[in-house]
C-alpha cells in the first residue's frame, strides 16, 4: 500500500497536492485495520484499531488541509526573485499558524490513548507521509533564493525552513492550551518569527 515519497522535482504542484490526499486516505485505512499487533504494547495494552469519531475526523480534516497547505508551500517557487524574502515568507508562517492550530485542535481528542498514538506513527512510516514534506518545499525555495544572493550564504535552508515550521507550530500549541490572550497575535508571531530567522543579506 505504501507510496513513493514525495518528490518536488518529479510531481507539479497539483499531482503532489493530490498524492499527499491520497496518503492521508491510506493512512486512516491503515489505521482502522484489525490486523495490525506488532505496536510495542503487550497484549493487554493494545487498544482496538485506531477508530471511533474523534480520529475520524482528525483523519478527514489533514485530508481537506494538508494538501491545501503543500500546495502553499510549493507556489513558494514561483516567488523566487521577487519582491523580498520577507515579504514572501510572512504569509507563509501566517498560514503555517493557521493550518497548525486547525489541525492540533482536532488532533488532542483523537490521541487519547498511546495505541492510537502509535498507530498514527506506524501509519505515518506505512504511507512515507511524514513531516519532511513540509520542509523540502520551504528549504527549496530558500536553496533558490540562496543561489541568488537574496538570502545570506551562511544560513542553511533546511534547518531554516524547520526552524520556521517549528515556531509556527509553537504558536498554534500554546494558543490551544493557554488561549489568545497569553500569546502574541498571529499576524505578530509571524512577523517575529520570519524576523528572528535573519535571513536575508542585510540582516545577517
Amino acid at each position: 500500500m505504501a507510496t513513493p515519497q514525495l518528490d518536488p522535482d518529479q510531481l507539479d504542484p497539483y499531482r503532489k497536492a493530490q498524492d499527499a490526499r491520497r496518503r492521508v486516505l491510506e493512512m486512516s485505512v491503515f489505521m482502522k485495520r484489525q490486523d495490525g499487533h506488532d505496536d510495542g504494547f503487550p497484549p493487554g495494552l493494545r487498544g482496538p484499531a485506531a477508530s471511533g469519531p474523534a480520529v475520524d475526523l482528525f483523519l478527514a480534516l489533514l485530508q481537506d488541509r494538508l494538501p491545501v497547505w503543500l500546495k502553499i508551500l510549493d507556489d513558494l517557487m514561483h516567488l523566487v526573485g521577487k519582491g523580498t524574502v520577507t515579504d514572501n515568507l510572512l504569509p507563509i508562517a501566517r498560514a503555517g499558524i493557521d493550518y497548525y492550530a486547525e489541525v492540533q485542535s482536532a488532533a488532542l481528542p483523537a490521541f487519547t490513548s498511546p495505541s492510537v498514538t502509535v498507530r498514527f506513527r506506524e501509519a505515518m512510516k506505512d504511507t512515507r507521509l511524514d513531516p519532511v514534506s513540509e520542509v523540502v518545499p520551504l528549504a527549496a525555495y530558500l536553496e533558490a533564493e540562496q543561489r541568488r544572493g537574496r538570502v545570506a550564504a551562511g544560513v542553511d535552508p533546511s534547518a531554516s525552513a524547520r526552524l520556521l515550521l517549528a515556531g509556527c507550530f509553537r504558536h498554534a500549541y500554546y494558543e490551544l492550551f493557554v488561549g489568545t490572550g497569553f500569546v502574541p497575535s498571529r499576524d505578530d508571531s509571524a512577523e517575529e518569527i520570519i524576523r528572528e530567522l535573519r535571513l536575508e543579506p542585510h540582516a545577517a
